[in-house]
Parts: C-alpha cells; sequence; structure tokens
C-alpha cells in the first residue's frame, strides 16, 4: 500500500472538473463561464460539509491561473497548479471565517485585495464557514464584495446560507451542494482505494460510505483509520463497525424482531447486547432510527433500492423484517427514537432511553399514548379478534354513491371501550375542554349504527356540554377517524356502579366529577336558561 504524509482526502481531492463526483450543475455552470470569459466575481458555495465546496473552488482557481488557462482542464504540473493543489499559492488565500470573523480580520483582507496577484492572472479568495463573520465584519467587507479591484474574486462557502446576510447573497452567484448518493461515495472509496492499493470488500465500502451520510470527506477520514487498524490485512465489515463504533447489523435486526415478535423479555435483551458492546448509547440510537428508517423506505418502495444494498444476505433479511413488520409499527419506532433523542439531547440516560424504545415498541400495553393504542387494536384486528371497523382508519372511503359505499360494521361494546381512550385522545387534538369532558365517560351500548356513551349519575353538567351539536359533531368525527364507523352519538347518565362496571375500573361520583372540571378550566356551573326561575328556587 502506498504511504504519504498528507491525508488520503488531500491526495485524492479533485484536480479538474472531470474528477468531482456529483454535482454536475455546478461543473457545467463554472465550465462554460471559463471557457465564455464570463467568470463572475463573487460565488456562494452551499452545501453540507465534506461535499466539495472548497475543492470546487480551488479547481476554479487552477482553471483560471494553470500557465495553459484560462483553461477547463488545468494541467496540475505547473508550478501555479501545484502550490494551488498545496495551500502556498500566493495567489490563493483561503481564510477560516470561523476564527478570522473580526472587523480587523476584514480590514486586513482589504489591505490585500489591493495588490494585484503575485505570478497567476486571477487573485482568489476563498472564505470558508462565511456565516460566521459577524454582522460588523460584513458591513466592512460588502463594498470589497460588490466592487472587487479587477481580476479578483471572492468564493463564499458555507453551510448555513440562512445565517449569511440577504445584501451579501444577492451580491453572489449561488450554487447548491447535494449531498452525494452512498453509490457516489463507494465509487470515490473504491477508486482511492484501487489507487492506494487498499484491500477491501464491497461490503466495507458500502458501511462506510452509509456511515459517510454524503461526506467525500468523512469517507476518506474512515478509510484512513482503517487502513491503520487493520494493518495490511484486507479490510472486513467487522473492521468498520469497529472502528466507526456503530452496532452489528445482526444486533439491530434482533432488536427489530423483539418488536415483530411482540416479546418484551427479549427486547430488553436486545438492548442489553446493543449497550454492552461498548459502543455510545446515542449513537446505538442513531442506528436503530436508520434500520427503522430502512424498513419503512423497503415496506413504501416495495422493494430494496439501491442505494440500501450491503451484503446479499443482509439484503434478504432486510427485505424479510420489513414483510414481517407493520407498517405502523415501523412509523411508531421512528417516533419512539426519535423522542428517545431528544430526551438524551435534554440530559436523559441514553441506555435508558433504547431500553424504553425497545420495550415499547415491543408491548404497546405498556404505553399509555394514543398511537400504542391504535398498535394494539391493529395487532388484536390482525388476529381476527376485533370486526375490522375498529382497526385505524387510515384514509376517508371514496366511494362514488351510497350503495358502493354499503354499511359500515359497528363495533362491539368491548371494542368500543378498548378503542375509547383513543377516541377522547383525538378529540383533544383539536378541544382539550371536550376531551376532559370525555375523561371520565365510558361506553355502555354499540349498535348497529348508534354508539350510547354515559356520564355517572350527578354528571348532567357534563351531559349537557356533551350533547351540544358542535361537540356532538367533534366526537363523532373522531369515533370515524379511530374505527373507520360512522356512529350517531347518545349520552346518558347511569349509576356509578354501571358505568364502572362498563370502564372496568372505579369512577369518581358525579360531584366530584362536575367539581375537577370547574378547577382544571376556572369554571362555574351555570343553570339552563330557560329553567322558570321560581322553580329553580324550589329545586
Amino acid at each position: 500500500m502506498s504511504t504519504g504524509s498528507a491525508s488520503l482526502y488531500r491526495r485524492h481531492r479533485p484536480r479538474t472538473f472531470d474528477d468531482v463526483v456529483g454535482q454536475e450543475h455546478v461543473v457545467r455552470t463554472l465550465r462554460n463561464a471559463v471557457e465564455q470569459g464570463k467568470v463572475h466575481h463573487a460565488y456562494l458555495f452551499v452545501g453540507s460539509r465534506g461535499t466539495g465546496k472548497t475543492s470546487m473552488a480551488k479547481i476554479l482557481a487552477a482553471c483560471l491561473d494553470c500557465t495553459d488557462g484560462p483553461t477547463t482542464t488545468p494541467c496540475g504540473t505547473c508550478d501555479s497548479c501545484v502550490s494551488i493543489a498545496n495551500a502556498t499559492s500566493l495567489d490563493v488565500l483561503e481564510m477560516d471565517a470561523a476564527s478570522n470573523n473580526s472587523v480587523d480580520d476584514i480590514r486586513d483582507l482589504r489591505e490585500k485585495v489591493a495588490y494585484a496577484p503575485v505570478s497567476g492572472r486571477h487573485k482568489v479568495y476563498i472564505l470558508d464557514e462565511a456565516h460566521m463573520l459577524s454582522p460588523q465584519a460584513w458591513n466592512a467587507f460588502l463594498k470589497t464584495l460588490e466592487e472587487p479591484p479587477p481580476r479578483t474574486i471572492f468564493v463564499l462557502a458555507t453551510t448555513e446560507a440562512q445565517k449569511v446576510l440577504p445584501t451579501v447573497v444577492d451580491r453572489c452567484h449561488r450554487f447548491d451542494f447535494g449531498r452525494p448518493s452512498v453509490e457516489e461515495v463507494v465509487a470515490v472509496l473504491r477508486r482511492v482505494a484501487a489507487s492506494e492499493q487498499i484491500e477491501i470488500g464491497d461490503a466495507a465500502l458500502a458501511l462506510i460510505a452509509r456511515h459517510a451520510t454524503g461526506s467525500f470527506r468523512d469517507a476518506l477520514g474512515t478509510l484512513e483509520q482503517l487502513v491503520t487498524y487493520a494493518s495490511g490485512e484486507t479490510i472486513q465489515p467487522a473492521d468498520v463497525l469497529a472502528v466507526l463504533g456503530v452496532a452489528d447489523a445482526e444486533e439491530l435486526f434482533e432488536a427489530v424482531e423483539s418488536v415483530v415478535a411482540r416479546d418484551p423479555v427479549r427486547a430488553l435483551r436486545a438492548a442489553a447486547e446493543l449497550a454492552d458492546g461498548g459502543r455510545d448509547p446515542g449513537q446505538l440510537l442513531r442506528d436503530l432510527e436508520i434500520h427503522a428508517r430502512e424498513l419503512l423506505t423497503v415496506q413504501i418502495l416495495g422493494e430494496l433500492p439501491a442505494e440500501l444494498r450491503v451484503t446479499a444476505e443482509r439484503d434478504r433479511r432486510l427485505l424479510e423484517q420489513a414483510q414481517a413488520l407493520p407498517r405502523a409499527d415501523a412509523v411508531r419506532l421512528l417516533d419512539l427514537v426519535a423522542a428517545a433523542l431528544e430526551a438524551t439531547a435534554n440530559g436523559a440516560q441514553a441506555r435508558i432511553q433504547l431500553e424504553l424504545v425497545l420495550l415499547k415498541a415491543a408491548c404497546p400495553e405498556i404505553d399509555p399514548t394514543t398511537s400504542a393504542l391504535l398498535a394494539r387494536i391493529e395487532r388484536l384486528e390482525a388476529r381476527g379478534h376485533m370486526p375490522e371497523a375498529v382497526a385505524p382508519a387510515e384514509a376517508e372511503p371514496q366511494a362514488t354513491s351510497s350503495e358502493e359505499e354499503g354499511p359500515t360494521p359497528p363495533p362491539s361494546l368491548d371494542a368500543a371501550v378498548t378503542i375509547w381512550p383513543a377516541v377522547v385522545e383525538k378529540v383533544r387534538e383539536g378541544n382539550a375542554m371536550l376531551a376532559a369532558l370525555l375523561a371520565d365517560a365510558r361506553p355502555v351500548s354499540a349498535g348497529e349504527r348508534e354508539l350510547t356513551v354515559a356520564f355517572p349519575q350527578g354528571a348532567a353538567f357534563l351531559k349537557r356540554k356533551a350533547e351540544q351539536e358542535d361537540h356532538r359533531r367533534v366526537v363523532a368525527d373522531a369515533v370515524r377517524a379511530v374505527t373507520g364507523a360512522t356512529l350517531a352519538l347518545r349520552y346518558e347518565l347511569r349509576d356509578d356502579a354501571i358505568a364502572a362496571q362498563a370502564a372496568g375500573e372505579q369512577t369518581l361520583s358525579g360531584e366530584e366529577l362536575v367539581r375537577r372540571f370547574m378547577e382544571e378550566f376556572d369554571a362555574e356551573e351555570l343553570e339552563p336558561a330557560d329553567e322558570d326561575p321560581d322553580q329553580r328556587e324550589a329545586n
């Protein structure tokens, strides 16, 4: 294997437009500008880190200052090309705005701009992380940027274009650098490995590329680490996993298998296997998120896209697991991981969050959220224990006529009691007060087209509020959204014991419900407006 003092990235960064992988729109425009002599005096390169913004700026500088130039194919061997590649050119100056962002730094730059090029035709200033300049520095720089001396070009590179002053953006030609695909990163890695005589297989290359998340620099940096780690041996996927500190694919498959099997014990053991490997639990959460996202992608596309392929065996398992895992569970797993990552960012222990994610995903019964309840309903439906009507409705029926639509099978009373908390949560999304009214009401009868909901005796006030037409409509819509059934709502008062029996739990008295409702919403009970005053006094 060849060696050198410079990093792999510096030795193999693109030197000409032909070396650039991706970014076709940028290459074509700049190539035409050089050929036609219409190079602009200021460019803004926008893109995530490692996508080639600085390399593109240096290619442009080499095109302009090569002894054969201006040319779109700089020779790479003349003094100008070599000095630009080695960052020693006196005419191509790189400046890190993160550490040179003061007014004094910009004033110094303005003084240098006044001087003519030393040996080349143009002076090119490359300002990296341009968004880090202070507003005062930008104001000092704005006039120079707008009207630079002849043969002076500015290239501003940034990862956060929204932080660059609009007045600056308006004076630049902007190019957005897209993230390279996994295949493009693999192509670069394979080319570098061949040049450096590095022995590495396709599976390991794919793992490096996927973990680099669209950064050529990160991918080549990882490859360089692996060269040292493998010490002349062929680099294997296990080496990549060890160096990157990411979860083994087998461990991720086992974690999701516990969700498929609805086995909380297996889920807890899978979490322990993941965490006991000495890897960062936060990274494990991110790895699990990527795995769940890949499963959902396969489910939606119905096939394994090229960018997700690693090895034949791993690809086969991903397809099989995507078929075994319900799509709703894949979405819920992603939601749980997102919540866990947010919790860890706020100081929660990552290992505990990892365990909770897998336990809640494998055992929705311990999760009180609406999505968990719907997951339980879906599981019961899949086992044939519930009528189709209580499955969550993914979309409104699109029947063209009442004859085509047909009657919707009603839920049983047991099913209605089971899904009632989900109905209340659905109501809460748009009307928290109405949801509070319904929290202690329970379905007591389910007919073909009607659902009867009972309030405890003494809660006449709550019943009257629920019976208001706008409230009745909101609840009916929530029932339809959760169950897919269109049912009329009927409310009544029943003895506390009967309501409690229907709910399977002990309920509060009607007076206590009214008191708690009034305290929570700072409300007062008003008598109906049409009640006779004398009769009210008698009561």
